[in-house]
Parts: C-alpha cells; sequence; structure tokens
C-alpha cells in the first residue's frame, strides 16, 4: 500500500511528457527548413536535429519538487496526532449536535405547551365575559319581569279591594272543591283510629265533662249574679263606672270543654256615668296603625251632651290664640279629676286598661267583703296579669277558676273591647295601654248555634274541636305551651263549617272530619296563614249583623307572630307534629276495652 502523497507524485510524472528526437530525415518529412529552434547534434555518424526545450524542462523539474515537496508535508507518519484526532471531534461535535437538538426540542416542547396555556386563559376569560354578558343580559330581564309581575300583582290587589264582592281567595274556599283534600300524605301519614275507638274514647274521656259544664254554669251564674249585685250596690251612680249584667262566652257556654278544671269566661260590660259615654274607634275606622296594631281599637271618652267629634275642634289642635265658637276651651275635656275617675290614661281622653284593672279588681274586693259572710268558701285573685281571674277555694281544698273580664261593648253591635282575653290570641303585650283588644266570642257563639240548626241530627263539628283540643292540651303538658291555642282549632272550624254541605257533618263521618280539621290547620301552619274567621270575610251570613267596617277590613292573619318569629315557629310546628305522632297511642290508651260491636257515636248537646 502506498502512501497518498506517493500516488499524488506518480499522477504527476505520469503526466510529464518526454522529450522528442527527431532525425533529418524526419525533419524532411515536415517540409520544414532548420532554423535557430533546433539544434544540431551529430553523434554515431548520424546528424540529429533536436526541438529546443529548455523552459519546458524547468517546469517540469518545478512540478517534480512541487509533488515532492508536498507528498512530504501530507505523509500521515510526519503529522500522526493532527490526523488521528479528526474522527474524535467528529464525535463530538455529532454529540453536541445531538444534545443541542434535544435541548431545542425540549424548548419547543415548552413554549407549546405555554401556548397552550395562553390560548386556554384566554379562552377562559372570554367564556367568563360570556357568562358576565349572558348573566347581565338576564338580570335585566329578571328586573323587567318582577317588574311587571309587581305592577300586574298590584292592580289586581287594587281590583279586589274596590271590585270584589267576596273575601280573599287565600282566606277561604268558596265551594267544596277548594277544600283540601284528603288524597297523598298528609298530617305525615296520620292514621286515626277507628270510628268505633273515637265514639268510645269520646264516652269515657270527655262526655263526662260537657255533663259537669252545666252544673258548674249553674253554680257560677248565681254566685257571680249575687257579687256583681253587690259591686252595683257600692257604687256612686254619678261619679262610678256602672256594671251591666254578665255575658257567658267561650268554651263553657258553647259545649266543647274539656280541660279540667272546667273554667268560665264571663263579659262583665260597664258604662261610664252621665253626662260621658264611649266612643270606640276600631282600627279599620281610617286611622294608620301599624299591621301589629290589627285587631285592636281604643275608646274615647266623650260628654253625649257636646258632640265634639262633628266640629272640628274635636278633630284638630288648636292654637293658643284660636277658640271655637260653639264648645269653648272648658268644654273640651272633662276636669282632671274628672279624667281620673273616669279611669283615662294620663292628660288624654282614651280609656286606659291598667287603670281599668285596678278599677276592677279594687271593686270586686269591696264586694267580695260585702258578701263573704254568706259563703262556706274563700274568693281569691288567680292570676295578676287577668283583671277579672278568680278562684274559688272549697274547705274540702277543691277550687273552682272562673274569668270575670270587664269589657266595653262597641257601639250597638255584639262586638267589645277587652283588656286581656287569655282564651283569644294576642300578638303580644300591646303597645300603649290605650289599646283594647277586640273580642268576636259573642258572635261565635252565635253563630255555632245558628249553625247547629240547619246540621244533621248528633252532628259531630263539636266531637271534631274536643278532640282536637282534648290531644292539643295533653301535648302541652308534655312540652310546653306553643304558639297553637284551642281559638286557633275553633277558628278552623268555623271555616270548615262554611266551607262543607250539612250533610257531611253527619256522626258517622267523625273521623273524616277530624281528619281534615288537623289537616287543615296543618296547611294553615306551613303557610303561616290561619286569617280570623270574621274579620274582612263577606262569606259570613248577613243574619249575623255584623258592623260593615268589619266587613270592608282586610283579612287578619292569626299566624302572623310565626312569620316574624322564627323560634316560636319552630317551637309550635315541632310541638304540633309531636302531637300527631302521639295521637293514636294517645286514643288507644285512653280508650282501652273497645265493645265488638261497632259504637254509634254519642249525641251532642245543644248550644246554649
Amino acid at each position: 500500500m502506498q502512501p497518498q502523497g506517493y500516488r499524488k507524485f506518480r499522477g504527476i510524472r505520469a503526466q510529464t511528457k518526454p522529450m522528442v528526437l527527431q532525425t533529418e530525415p524526419a525533419c524532411a518529412e515536415f517540409n520544414e527548413e532548420p532554423n535557430d529552434s533546433w539544434d544540431l547534434i551529430r553523434g554515431s555518424g548520424k546528424m540529429v536535429y533536436v526541438r529546443k526545450k529548455a523552459p519546458t524542462m524547468a517546469m517540469g523539474l518545478f512540478r517534480v519538487c512541487l509533488v515532492v515537496v508536498t507528498a512530504i508535508i501530507n505523509h500521515p507518519l510526519l503529522f500522526p496526532r493532527e490526523n488521528a484526532t479528526v474522527p474524535e471531534n467528529e464525535e463530538e461535535i455529532i454529540r453536541k449536535m445531538q444534545a443541542h437538538q434535544e435541548k431545542l426540542q425540549l424548548e419547543q416542547l415548552r413554549l407549546e405547551e405555554e401556548v397552550a396555556r395562553l390560548a386556554a386563559e384566554k379562552e377562559a376569560l372570554e367564556q367568563v365575559a360570556e357568562e358576565g354578558r349572558q348573566q347581565n343580559e338576564t338580570r335585566v330581564t329578571w328586573d323587567l319581569w318582577s317588574t311587571l309581575c309587581m305592577i300586574l300583582f298590584l292592580m289586581i290587589e287594587v281590583w279586589r279591594q274596590d271590585h270584589q264582592e267576596g273575601p280573599s281567595p287565600e282566606c277561604l274556599g268558596g265551594e267544596e272543591d277548594e277544600l283540601p283534600g284528603l288524597g297523598g300524605a298528609p298530617l305525615q301519614g296520620l292514621t286515626l283510629p277507628n270510628k268505633a275507638t273515637l265514639g268510645h274514647f269520646y264516652e269515657r274521656c270527655i262526655r263526662g265533662a260537657t255533663a259537669d259544664a252545666a252544673r258548674t254554669r249553674e253554680f257560677l251564674e248565681g254566685f257571680v249574679d249575687d257579687l256583681l249585685e253587690a259591686l252595683r250596690s257600692l257604687c256612686n251612680r254619678d261619679t262610678d263606672m256602672e256594671v251591666e249584667d254578665f255575658i257567658g262566652v267561650d268554651s263553657m257556654y258553647e259545649n266543647w270543654q274539656v280541660d279540667r278544671p272546667l273554667l268560665c269566661h264571663l263579659f262583665v260590660p260597664f258604662t261610664p256615668p252621665e253626662p260621658y259615654r264611649f266612643h270606640p274607634e276600631l282600627w279599620c275606622s281610617g286611622r294608620s296603625v301599624p299591621l301589629d296594631r290589627q285587631g285592636y281599637g281604643q275608646i274615647k271618652v266623650v260628654r253625649a251632651d257636646r258632640d265634639t267629634l262633628s266640629c272640628i275642634c274635636g278633630k284638630t289642635k288648636l292654637g293658643e290664640d284660636m277658640l271655637c265658637l260653639l264648645h269653648g276651651r272648658n268644654s273640651m275635656a272633662p276636669p282632671c279629676g274628672d279624667m281620673e275617675n273616669l279611669l283615662c290614661a294620663t292628660d288624654s281622653l282614651y280609656l286606659d286598661t291598667m287603670q281599668v284593672m285596678k278599677w276592677f279588681q279594687t271593686a270586686l274586693t269591696r264586694a267580695w267583703h260585702g258578701i263573704a259572710h254568706k259563703y262556706e268558701f274563700d274568693l281569691a285573685f288567680g292570676q295578676l296579669d287577668s283583671p277579672g281571674s278568680l278562684k274559688i277555694k272549697f274547705r274540702s281544698g277543691k277550687f273552682m277558676p272562673f274569668n270575670l273580664i270587664p269589657v266595653i261593648q262597641c257601639d250597638d253591635s255584639d262586638l267589645y273591647f277587652v283588656s286581656h282575653l287569655p282564651r283569644e290570641p294576642s300578638e303580644g303585650t300591646p303597645a300603649s295601654s290605650t289599646d283594647w283588644l277586640l273580642s268576636f266570642a259573642v258572635y261565635e257563639r252565635h253563630f255555632l248555634r245558628t249553625t247547629l240548626k240547619a246540621l244533621p241530627e248528633g252532628a259531630c263539628h263539636l266531637s271534631c274541636l274536643q278532640i282536637a283540643s282534648f290531644l292539643l292540651s295533653k301535648q302541652s303538658r308534655l312540652t310546653g305551651p306553643s304558639g297553637l291555642s284551642s281559638y286557633h282549632l275553633k277558628t278552623a272550624l268555623l271555616h270548615l263549617l262554611l266551607l262543607r254541605q250539612a250533610a257531611d257533618w253527619k256522626a258517622g263521618q267523625l273521623d273524616a272530619r277530624l281528619h281534615e280539621l288537623l289537616f287543615f290547620l296543618e296547611k294553615s301552619l306551613l303557610e303561616k296563614k290561619l286569617y280570623h274567621f270574621f274579620i274582612g270575610n263577606r262569606k259570613v251570613p248577613e243574619a249575623m249583623g255584623l258592623p260593615e267596617a268589619v266587613l270592608r277590613a282586610e283579612p287578619l292573619n292569626l299566624f302572623r307572630p310565626f312569620v316574624l318569629q322564627r323560634s316560636l315557629y319552630r317551637k309550635t310546628l315541632d310541638s304540633f307534629y309531636e302531637m300527631l305522632k302521639n295521637a293514636p297511642a294517645l286514643i288507644s290508651e285512653y280508650s282501652l276495652h273497645v265493645p265488638s260491636d261497632h259504637a254509634s257515636l254519642p249525641q251532642k248537646a245543644d248550644v246554649l
């Protein structure tokens, strides 16, 4: 194997042309005469012409030397290290290029991920902006619809108040099909006992209390007559209040009392001495009152011989330099001493409930001291917050409670203003001592007595009320009192009596009507709406003789305190459902030894 330089040298040598030697005959062949470019060479008996090639030879030698030098320089043995590093440098360069390529690929991946992230963020921002724009459009649309609905609701409400003849459909339903159905799962799946169990339960636990009520009423009426007569004898008719005959109201006089001991409620109307009179002012008489004062009124004391109510001086406050020509300054109001005797509030013409309570308790105490020697029992006040809560204590240790409640008649109607009535719901303590609660107890008794004439013999309406009141009383003893009272049960029954047909109250339908009464009460509790039976109810028969102002008034929601007091509402709802849960077991426990045959339901006594 020859070196590379040697191969190059051989290539150069191969290209070197030899000198041209031509003889004279040859020269003659060219037909050219010899000149200076030819040299004559003599030898061996011949004469030879040789072409002059001096410059060509020099160039050839130079080329030979150049080839030799190049071969020496490029020989591999002369510079072995430099020639050996060429492959190593190429591998390192390749490795560096591969590493650089990997870095570029990683950087490219990172950039692609960054671009994807930025694109996702941009898309998210665009989506959020689009959702915000859609929400704004939806909110604007919703606000528009809310405004239109509110305007429509107000228009309907105004039309209803001005033109509708009947009461609000929320207050009452006009037909039987508007009643709450018994389908579905109302009352949390309550299953009442059968008719025989209910009938036996009524006989053992309720009918006995009804039989004792007549004897209790007879005894108390005789005693109260004597007590009030003694009170009148001690009063001065010229300066003191005049007490009228009592009026029996509530469950004892409506024949559905079940609580023990039996409790009578007696209204005692009183009137001022002449020449004064009471002028009642209802909450719906045109004056503006808060919502929690609806159902209340004020009683103004005026002189009957001086009709200041029709004069402007009785409605506006005159200045110091003005004087009414019809009524002098001194005739505007009674003297201060007379106002105190008339039980008015300080610096006011309106009757004060606290003053009336003090006067009535003092008068009863004086009257009892005058007749105490005639009886073999003691008389004491029962509750300090009720002006006429009394208790007869016998020597045997038994006692008989009753309530004498001072009331004021509202004009010539059967409405009465009371300072406090435990059985009727009141929305808390009155804001002012001049606020009097309006009682419809006499109208309620009259409605039950009128309705009984149209019902079948032995109707079960009062039996339903008695059983429901019994369950509520037992539950109150277990869990304590709640916002639900027997007056609410009575109000619910009055609504059902007005809605149901007379044939639906037959004795054999006691279980169905009791279930419906409890369901009606549950629905009212869940909706927080139980409207007063008389106020704003135009479906009440005209024969009742209610004042027109009461019929035109807005319906009064008896469950309005539940809207404002959440804790009271939660306690009442829990107590109600606990009562429903305990009802089957309680009725069964009080109805042991049920007869095998179907016992007929007892006949109800007429309302007195």
